[in-house]
């Protein structure tokens, strides 16, 4: 019964169609786009399973299926070694997988982290081989949203779209909310003397985090005590040696990512500095980083499935002819053993 109930509360999708009628995912697309290559018999079930469900297709993600090109592309701006490396982007690509596959339709990895591969992907993408993007980790400056925009392909950005909100669709978590809220956990444990290490400032994370650390901090937050980071583990190592070698007195540092964080923890660690004794940490993501630090990381938690789902809802409803829009998503403060 209580299955039951939970099926109530929430659309019914492709898969308990498919489960219902007891075909497959590819069968029940084929039964409700026109009955191609479909029996009598396997026909009938899906129309079944249909009014059992209470299943509604979704015209948005049909007219998606039903375009020349039925795929999405999940595109990463960044070098390819950088998918391995950040967890992020695996949590980002498994997210949006499932949630295409909801609707049936199936994703396309390209990176485009340098010119040759910016061009390629423009190409191809151009070209019509993908009927919706998926940006992950833009740049300002990147020319590829621009190159993007000017296909007419629908396009939904992870993160702010800097330089392009209101005419780029977006899902984010509330950066600068988070952010404010970690530094004023810092203070809140009688941390005086915080540091931070951004992200890049030409990303929104770089930036919204850098602002809500500013909005606690206020005139505390010297310029000394900002040292900028590019994501990576080996940015934070080298973002945290900046920052002791020019302030040897700083007591707490918030990092804007969870791997830059786990850098900054291992150079603390050789400097002798004791944490959270003598230097409290704190990170952002919740990433499966920051539950493998020694200590484990306080971090702020972001809402990677919602933020995927958000990003297909938003890409489906471009498709469907709406307007670009944004969903920002809020975050959560997750305390552990570093503060």
């Amino acid at each position: 019964m209580t299955v039951d109930r939970d099926k109530a509360r929430r659309r019914a999708t492709i898969h308990d169609v498919a489960a219902a009628a007891g075909v497959s995912r590819g069968t029940v697309s084929r039964a409700l786009n026109g009955g191609r290559n479909v029996s009598p018999s396997a026909a009938e079930a899906v129309r079944r399973a249909v009014r059992t469900t209470g299943y509604v297709a979704n015209s948005a993600a049909r007219s998606l299926v039903t375009q020349r090109a039925h795929s999405v592309a999940f595109v990463l701006t960044e070098p390819q070694q950088r998918l391995f490396e950040d967890p992020n982007f695996s949590v980002l690509l498994q997210g949006c997988t499932q949630a295409l596959a909801e609707h049936d339709v199936p994703l396309l990895l390209m990176t485009a982290g340098s010119d040759v591969e910016r061009a390629r992907t423009s190409r191809f993408i151009a070209a019509g081989h993908v009927g919706g993007v998926l940006l992950v980790s833009s740049h300002t400056g990147n020319p590829l949203l621009e190159d993007l925009r000017h296909t007419g392909i629908p396009v939904v950005a992870c993160g702010k779209p800097l330089g392009h909100e209101g005419r780029v669709a977006y899902a984010a978590a509330d950066d600068r909310a988070g952010a404010r809220r970690l530094v004023e956990h810092l203070r809140e444990r009688g941390r005086r003397r915080i540091a931070t290490i951004t992200g890049p400032p030409d990303t929104p994370g770089g930036v919204e985090r850098l602002a809500g650390y500013r909005d606690v901090l206020g005139a505390d937050g010297a310029a000394s005590l900002v040292e900028h980071g590019d994501y990576s583990r080996a940015g934070g190592e080298a973002a945290m040696a900046r920052l002791l070698a020019r302030e040897p007195g700083l007591d707490a540092v918030f990092v804007a990512s969870d791997l830059m964080a786990a850098g900054a923890l291992d150079v603390l660690h050789d400097a002798g500095r004791r944490v959270p004794e003598d230097v409290a940490v704190g990170g952002f993501d919740d990433s499966v980083t920051a539950r493998s630090t020694r200590p484990a990381l306080t971090t702020v938690r972001q809402p990677f499935e919602r933020i995927t789902r958000e990003m297909v809802r938003l890409l489906l409803d471009l498709t469907a002819g709406h307007p670009p829009a944004a969903a920002i998503l809020p975050t959560e403060l997750v305390v552990r053993d570093s503060t």
